[in-house]
């Protein structure tokens, strides 16, 4: 353990001479952050209706001169009359006749400073201590040299959506691949033309591979040095069936997941990640119910049985084709997520119904997703000799502290030191 500890602290010393060395030599670095990972802003106009006596317009009392508010992450959703309101305020909308999702009526919302790390540093900065999210991380990668808005930049988004299916639509998720792919040409435009490294953390990883695979190899391999995924649920995970089941609050105390579970029945991205056909197996019951099995081939029966039918068409003609279409973007791809942590593979649910949270038996993973979804590329594209893919597993470490632990921070930044020195040696031997 000493040895380990001296070779890390040389490490550490061997990364800060290269930047004093030559800063210049780093390739630009874009973080996009999972679901919940960045601030989110609304506005209500007079089309709102509230839903309760607390939900007027009149709250939160805290707006900007032209309405907007902070949506997430506010503390009064710990509070049950507010829990309800920002159930309302966070809803999203599936219009069939459009194909396609939008707010709740009279609300708007817009996610702050896009191309800053500022949203994605702590989800409310006046609860540093609680909300912080990619802080830790961007402390890390600016001792390596890395300055915000220079080298470094983030790519907030509405989490609340995804993405379709080819011949879909999907407004707010293609607008924001649209941005982040203009967000990577600026980068590497104001970085001397050198290509982007691209790091997200969970569904954030979905957003990156969707909009790698969506554009020319050609694009790919003007712009993007590598692709680093942090805990990616490629495949979905078990955990959203309980959410879309009875609710989650995610272990947040005081808030009760039945006023929160139709705001995350709504998600267009979680309805993204329920788990894969194409990883879970028909013969793998993942809810089992006094009188009814559910494996990922049962997804849109499962949805009926729960109470929400309204999420069959869209999961089948969005989102199913969609998963199962992982293909190799053929660029640089290392996957880093924990292990060895309890992770829910199978729900248990009693005569209460669903309703009522759920027994779980445990399995492999980081706490949220199942070792089989961190780990679904390496099986996936074993035959693809074009694509390189590393795989690097951190024992002990769950979904949310590979941002925060430092085995984890230490393990990220020597991934993207290699890169840097990688790529200045070719530059080098050219």
């Amino acid at each position: 353990m000493r040895g380990l500890g001296l070779k890390l602290a040389l490490l550490r010393i061997a990364m800060m001479l290269c930047v004093c060395k030559a800063t210049s030599t780093l390739h630009p670095l874009i973080l996009v952050p999972g679901s919940g990972g960045n601030q989110l802003e609304a506005r209500l106009t007079t089309g709102y209706k509230p839903s309760g006596l607390f939900c007027g317009r009149f709250y939160p009392i805290s707006k900007d001169k032209e309405g907007w508010f902070r949506l997430w992450f506010d503390p009064s959703v710990l509070l049950a009359p507010f829990t309800k309101c920002f159930n309302q305020r966070m809803m999203l909308y599936y219009d069939p006749d459009l194909d396609d999702y939008c707010n709740a009526p009279g609300v708007e919302t817009r996610v702050p400073e896009f191309g800053s790390t500022n949203s994605l540093l702590y989800l409310n900065p006046n609860l540093k201590r609680l909300t912080a999210y990619m802080a830790p991380l961007v402390k890390f990668l600016e001792g390596i040299g890395y300055v915000s808005g220079e080298t470094m930049f983030g790519a907030p988004y509405d989490f609340r959506y995804g993405l379709a299916a080819e011949g879909h639509p999907s407004h707010v998720g293609s607008k924001f691949l649209q941005d982040l792919k203009d967000l990577i040409e600026k980068a590497s435009a104001s970085n001397g033309g050198k290509p982007v490294i691209l790091l997200s953390h969970s569904l954030g990883g979905l957003y990156v591979l969707q909009l790698l695979n969506r554009n020319p190899p050609s694009w790919r391999r003007r712009f993007i040095r590598h692709f680093i995924a942090l805990s990616a649920p490629w495949g979905g995970t078990v955990q959203e069936m309980l959410t879309f089941a009875s609710g989650s609050s995610f272990g947040v105390p005081l808030v009760d997941p039945l006023l929160v579970r139709g705001e995350q029945r709504s998600s267009q991205s979680n309805l993204w990640l329920m788990p894969s056909p194409k990883l879970f197996g028909p013969g793998k019951a993942l809810v089992i119910t006094p009188n009814k099995a559910y494996s990922a081939h049962d997804i849109p029966e499962f949805l009926k049985d729960i109470g929400y039918p309204e999420g069959v068409i869209p999961y089948i003609s969005r989102i199913l084709p969609m998963t199962e279409a992982l293909a190799a973007p053929n660029v640089g791809l290392t996957c880093i997520f924990g292990t060895g942590v309890n992770t829910p593979e199978t729900l248990l649910y009693g005569k209460a119904g669903f309703n009522k949270q759920p027994e779980a038996v445990y399995g492999d993973g980081d706490g949220t997703v199942n070792l089989e979804s961190l780990s679904a590329l390496e099986s996936l594209w074993v035959f693809e000799k074009n694509q390189p893919l590393k795989v690097i597993r951190l024992s002990g470490i769950s979904h949310t502290s590979i941002l925060e632990v430092r085995a984890a921070l230490d393990a990220i930044i020597a991934e993207i030191s290699s890169i840097n020195s990688k790529a200045q040696a070719e530059v080098s031997f050219e």
